[in-house]
């Protein structure tokens, strides 16, 4: 082959290939998406006051209790403190009572807690509520395991007109508000806690209800209730015990062939 054809076909093949790499860079470009950048914008925030523990009914906030966390703005609720609304509140609620439960890391709801004072009890009383005490025992009181806050029903054991033991549930659901808590020696020496008293949440009427029970009861009971009866009546109770209507039917008193009915008999043919 000629010199001269040699080098027209080798620049022939070069710029073949040239030529070929172009092309597939080209291509490659056109079929390249452009990459797009994700942006992430922070939702605005706003300090909550919040729990910084467990807070159990009847305790008292104070410094370690309580903190401001961030909070998305979009999920504040009416009724939870925010530091913008009320700035000074670390130091206002000092003292405050709970009147129900608090998880840590809650917000802490106004509605959830009272003023602070001295009288813890009738912070604690729902209006229209009264505070009525009674003794217990291990016996009475479901083996010491009723708490504050607990559930329970009383019953009220007495003997009827034949001698037998009678048993009547006089309050139902009724809420426990306190537990006198006293330290009893064990014969082996051992210690365990055991309530005394135990004070109830009641209305007027299952006020009057219990006081009466407690002058005719041999014995008064409570049964701990589940925790699932919470949203159930808590206003039952046996309302005969001061009306002296029991809905029961009358006895019949027989004596000498007659039956007695109030002061004169009546005679049986």
């Amino acid at each position: 082959m000629k010199p001269a054809r040699l080098i027209i076909l080798v620049v022939a093949v070069g710029a073949a290939g040239l030529a070929g790499v172009l092309a597939m860079r080209l291509a490659g470009g056109r079929n390249m998406a452009p990459v797009a950048e994700t942006v992430y914008q922070k939702e605005p925030s706003v300090n909550v006051l919040v729990a910084s523990a467990n807070l159990p009914v009847g305790s008292r906030l104070n410094d370690s209790s309580i903190r401001w966390m961030e909070w998305p703005q979009g999920g504040v609720v009416k009724g939870v403190i925010t530091e913008a609304e009320r700035p000074n509140a670390l130091k206002d609620m000092l003292g405050a009572v709970v009147r129900l439960p608090i998880f840590e890391g809650e917000p802490i709801r106004e509605e959830k807690v009272a003023d602070s004072n001295s009288r813890i009890l009738s912070s604690l009383l729902p209006a229209g509520k009264r505070a009525v005490a009674t003794e217990i025992s291990v016996a009475t009181g479901a083996g010491g395991f009723i708490l504050p806050n607990d559930r329970v029903d009383i019953l009220m054991v007495r003997k009827g007109t034949t001698a037998k033991f009678q048993t009547e549930t006089i309050l139902t659901n009724v809420r426990v508000l306190a537990i006198d808590q006293q330290i009893e020696q064990k014969p082996d020496g051992s210690k365990t806690a055991v309530g005394a008293t135990a004070t109830l949440e009641l209305t007027p009427d299952q006020t009057k209800v219990l006081a009466t029970a407690q002058q005719m009861a041999d014995r008064l009971s409570m049964a701990l209730r589940s925790v699932a009866d919470a949203q159930e009546s808590d206003t039952g109770a046996a309302d005969y015990l001061i009306t002296g209507d029991s809905g029961a039917s009358a006895v019949q008193v027989i004596k000498s062939g007659a039956v007695v009915t109030g002061d004169a008999p009546i005679k049986v043919q």
